[in-house]
Order: structure tokens, then C-alpha cells, then sequence
């Protein structure tokens, strides 16, 4: 069976702080670690009441010295965002203190709106930079030569798996042509995920950093002792969702127990289109759905969302997800 890992927004749900948010995500990667999931990223965002990842360095030192042996990194940096530079000193910083566990994703979207995105003098231009920065980040980590005046110290020399993110056929081309592995944001934007992926592989060139492709597909699960009980605790993510697409991001809110009224069909449509990877149910529902996910898509590692408002429910969700894995691997 292929490895499964976990992606975590560290939410900051309706009522609570990021300091709470904080303490979750150190409790849930410990989780995760107990239970055989094989790396826990935290992602980039800005200026989003639910998500308290906006440090995303810091918080991966943060988890990274809470736990023992699992793989922590970023999914991603969001490198337009940043001097390559900075962020090959950060994670060579974070690899020297903890060697061999760390990930460095990349992404180029802002990870923010146009407003935030100008309060962090972001240039609006950079995102045409992407494949120059990725290169300039990688020059970073390797040896340095002699004569090179500008160094990672931290980071040169360090064998950093760094890896691209994406939702579209931009990033698929870029991390084939580089020989990068492949993270496709399934679990949000999955439009174009079977074109990409096929893409990615057919035209991947091998490199030092990877021989073969290896892709890794974002899914949502949200696993509970019943089907009725799981797609209750889903209709916080789809109030989030919702809220996005309107502009008016918050908390994450607690699960609703009757949707009508609380969106248009049309937003219905976006919500199923957009959140169509998703694994909703009860043990047997979610060990079926993982079961043809992967059947269908072959992906190499699968990165699993658990948007769930109370952090008890989580848990026990990223517990049923190891179960079903371990009772595939048995199949």
C-alpha cells in the first residue's frame, strides 16, 4: 500500500486562537506519527482567520522538535513570496536541527488576496519568475563551487527533498522538465489533476534528486463511526469553502446539521465540483472510497486533508483513514 500523510492547515476554528491552533497540530502530527503516516506538511497562507500556518518555517521547527521520527515540511512555501535565498537558509536551518525529516514544497500562487499580497511587497510580476527562482532555490542547495560568493549557510550541500505543488498543467511541466517530484492540489482544485499527472509523467527527466516521477494527489477525508455522523462533521468545510468563494473568510465554523439556505444551488455546484476528491463516511464507506481513489488515479503517496472542526473528531478521522490503509495493504 502505498504511504499516506497529512496535510494541516492548523485551523484556528470559530472561537478559538492560533495558540489553540498551534497546540492541535503538535498533538495531531504525535497522532499521525503513533499511527504510521508518512510526512505532515503545513501550508502557507496569509491574512486567512482559519489558518495559522502563515510562519511556515517556524511552525515546522515547532512540530518537527515535538515529534520523533516522521517527515515535516511545507506544502508549500509559496516562493514568490520570498527571496530563494531566505527560504534555503530557513530549511537548511531546519535540516541541520533535524536531519533527514524535513520537506521543502513550492508553490507559486500568493497564498493570500491582491491586498495582502501588496502588504507583503510581493511584486506583482514574480509569479512569471517561478522557474528562475526554483532554479536559483536549487543552485542554493547544492555544494557550493569554488569562487561563490553567495551561500546558503545553512542549506548548501544539504540534501533537501524539495518538491513542486500545483493545480494545473504550469507546475506538472516545470516539475517534470526539473525532475522534481509532484504534489497536485486534488483536494481543492481538481480540474486538471488527471491531465497533469499524465502530463508529469510522460514528459519527467530523471535527475539526481529524483530518478523516476513520483506523484503525490491532495485528498479529502473525513472518516467518523457512521456515513450520517462524517458528512455532518464535513459541513464545516463546506461553509469554509463557501465563505472563500464570497470573500468573507472567518473561523472555521462547527458542523450545521441542515445546509438549505446557507448557499445557492450554484454555490452547490461549485462546492461539489471543487471538494470532488473527498472520501466522506464511515470505515466501510471510507476503506471502498480510498480503495477506488487509488485504483483509479495510481497516485504514489496520497496527502490527506482532514478538515474537521472539533479536534477529538479529527483524530479519531486520521485514525479511521490508518485503519482503512492498513485493512487495503491486506487485500
Amino acid at each position: 500500500m502505498i504511504p499516506f500523510s497529512v496535510l494541516d492547515l492548523s485551523l484556528i476554528v470559530r472561537g478559538s486562537d492560533a495558540a489553540t491552533a498551534f497546540r492541535n497540530s503538535l498533538d495531531l502530527a504525535r497522532h499521525a506519527e503513533a499511527l504510521g503516516f508518512h510526512r505532515y506538511w503545513v501550508a502557507e497562507h496569509h491574512a486567512m482567520p482559519a489558518i495559522a500556518s502563515a510562519a511556515t518555517a517556524i511552525l515546522i521547527g515547532h512540530l518537527a522538535a515535538g515529534t520523533q521520527h516522521i517527515r515535516v515540511g511545507a506544502g508549500g512555501i509559496m516562493l514568490p513570496n520570498h527571496a530563494p535565498l531566505m527560504v534555503a537558509e530557513q530549511f537548511g536551518t531546519l535540516e541541520s536541527l533535524f536531519p533527514g525529516r524535513i520537506d521543502l514544497g513550492l508553490g507559486r500562487a500568493p497564498g493570500s488576496d491582491q491586498e495582502t499580497m501588496r502588504a507583503l511587497r510581493r511584486d506583482p510580476s514574480s509569479a512569471d519568475r517561478f522557474p528562475q527562482d526554483v532554479a536559483e532555490l536549487l543552485h542554493y542547495f547544492a555544494p557550493p563551487q569554488p569562487g561563490q560568493r553567495v551561500q546558503a549557510i545553512p542549506g548548501a550541500g544539504l540534501e533537501i527533498p524539495v518538491w513542486l505543488l500545483g493545480s494545473s498543467l504550469f507546475s506538472a511541466h516545470l516539475a517534470a522538465h526539473l525532475g522534481l517530484p509532484f504534489a497536485f492540489a486534488s483536494h481543492f482544485a481538481p480540474d486538471m489533476m488527471e491531465e497533469a499527472v499524465a502530463l508529469y509523467r510522460q514528459r519527467f527527466t530523471p535527475s539526481a534528486r529524483q530518478a523516476q516521477p513520483y506523484v503525490m494527489l491532495g485528498l479529502n477525508v473525513v472518516a467518523a463511526d457512521s456515513d450520517a455522523q462524517a458528512r455532518l462533521l464535513f459541513t464545516s468545510h463546506q461553509q469554509q469553502f463557501v465563505a472563500l468563494r464570497r470573500g468573507r473568510p472567518g473561523q472555521f465554523p462547527p458542523p450545521v446539521t441542515e445546509t438549505d439556505g446557507l448557499w445557492t444551488p450554484a454555490e452547490q455546484a461549485g462546492i461539489d465540483r471543487a471538494l470532488a476528491c473527498a472520501v466522506v463516511g464511515g470505515p466501510e464507506t471510507v476503506r471502498t472510497g480510498l480503495a477506488r481513489f487509488i485504483a483509479r488515479h495510481q497516485p504514489d503517496e496520497l496527502m490527506i486533508v482532514g478538515a474537521i472542526h472539533d479536534h477529538t473528531a479529527r483524530l479519531h478521522s486520521f485514525a479511521l483513514a490508518a485503519e482503512a490503509r492498513s485493512a487495503l495493504a491486506e487485500t
